[in-house]
């Protein structure tokens, strides 16, 4: 294959995983701020509305990693197709659910399809892309599945309100069956990784050799530890601003604004992630930018205050969280990449379930301000670690990791 032949060919593969990240997490997070809406009008109490948003994340934690390792066996294809079609599936049987037990066991199978999808995706963008374009790559492809995880929930509100809550359910299954049926001809059947058969390799010992690759655990710690403080951001921040006397169309400003920001800078702080010798540093800089961005927050009394925080916070998000997808990726195997994106997705998930379980109990007892200072520092912590591993290891040692 000629330069340019390849250069078209990763131009398209781009192209698909662009529009499979936009397109799935659009159609599946339409459900997001309807879901409880609609199971209230339904009569169903608070405490059972949270468990079913509960099962949709545990779903997708604990599964990602386990259906990970079934991408690296099985091909990406299957996985991404089986994960838009139980996601789809989930939509449109809410439409029809009329019971607690029923939304239980739904929005548990939704998880059950963005565990399926999440991390494969992760791993086919890596299979495609050199290794000189990683950090593009995950750029173009991190906007799209952030832009859909914005534009989700402002979708599915704006057709619950022009129609009903059943119809935006039926909008957000039709959308995800549409994403189906086109890669269903378009994704390719098999990449890189995967061109020569499955891998040979014992699943026991490549799960070992994972644990023990201090690298990664470092990333997967810091992805933890920064989806904590999303959780913390998304789930106490519209209360912070109450109190400091900003109303609610101005609160909707604010996380416009980090969306924003953190969307759209994807793609130029991807593109400086090829360009720099060690994308490790790059991680370290968003972080210590993160964490500053939750000391303004946690301090703002006014709205000036909490939009320089926001910026603050969708540049470093934008940094880090590109950088540390791409930095997996170089740090294993082609064969047990979807296993090591699948504990990526896993901590995304458990560090949001964290930080409502924790900070909830902590906001009660000292107050806003002192959980988003306090989430700063848990970053500021988790930022030192992983710069102490990395700086651990020789660049030999880590290509030794690569080449397990």
């Amino acid at each position: 294959m000629s330069i340019d032949d390849q250069a078209l060919s990763y131009r398209k593969l781009i192209l698909i995983s662009f529009a499979a990240g936009l397109g799935c997490y659009t159609a599946a997070y339409m459900r997001i701020p309807i879901l409880p809406l609609y199971a209230r009008s339904l009569g169903i109490d608070t405490i059972r509305i949270g468990v079913i948003n509960s099962l949709f994340m545990l779903a997708a934690a604990g599964m990602s990693m386990p259906l990970g390792i079934l991408s690296d066996r099985l091909g990406r294809k299957r996985l991404v197709m089986a994960g838009i079609l139980i996601s789809a599936s989930s939509s449109l049987l809410l439409g029809f659910s009329r019971t607690f037990p029923q939304m239980m066991v739904i929005n548990l199978f939704a998880g059950f399809g963005l565990a399926a999808f999440g991390p494969t995706m992760m791993s086919f963008v890596a299979d495609f892309s050199p290794p000189t374009h990683l950090g593009r790559s995950y750029g173009w492809y991190t906007m799209a599945i952030y832009g859909g995880m914005s534009l989700g929930p402002a979708i599915g509100g704006f057709f619950a309100h022009l129609l009903n809550y059943n119809w935006a359910f039926m909008i957000s299954g039709t959308l995800g069956l549409i994403v189906f049926s086109i890669l269903l001809f378009s994704f390719p059947k098999a990449t890189r990784a995967h061109s020569v058969g499955p891998p040979k390799r014992d699943s026991k010992k490549i799960i070992r050799e994972l644990f023990g690759n201090h690298p990664l655990m470092a990333c997967w710690l810091v992805t933890l530890v920064s989806c904590f403080g999303l959780g913390v951001f998304i789930t106490f921040l519209p209360l912070h601003a109450s109190e400091q006397g900003v109303d609610v169309g101005k609160i909707g400003l604010i996380f416009g604004t980090q969306a924003i920001v953190n969307a759209l800078g994807r793609i130029p702080f991807g593109y400086l992630g090829d360009r720099v010798s060690r994308r490790s540093s790059l991680v370290f800089a968003g972080l210590l930018c993160y964490s500053l961005s939750n000391v303004g927050l946690g301090l703002s009394t006014s709205l000036a205050m909490f939009l320089i925080s926001a910026v603050l916070m969708g540049i470093g998000m934008g940094i880090a969280f590109t950088a540390v997808g791409a930095l997996i990726s170089e740090l294993v195997p082609a064969d047990s990449r979807g296993f090591a994106m699948g504990g990526y997705t896993t901590c995304i998930y458990i560090g949001m379930m964290l930080s409502s379980l924790i900070m909830g109990v902590a906001a009660g007892v000292f107050g806003f301000r002192v959980c988003f200072l306090v989430t700063a520092g848990l970053i500021a912590v988790g930022a030192s670690a992983f710069s102490l591993i990395f700086r651990s290891i020789s660049i030999g040692e880590r290509a030794l990791f690569r080449s397990l």
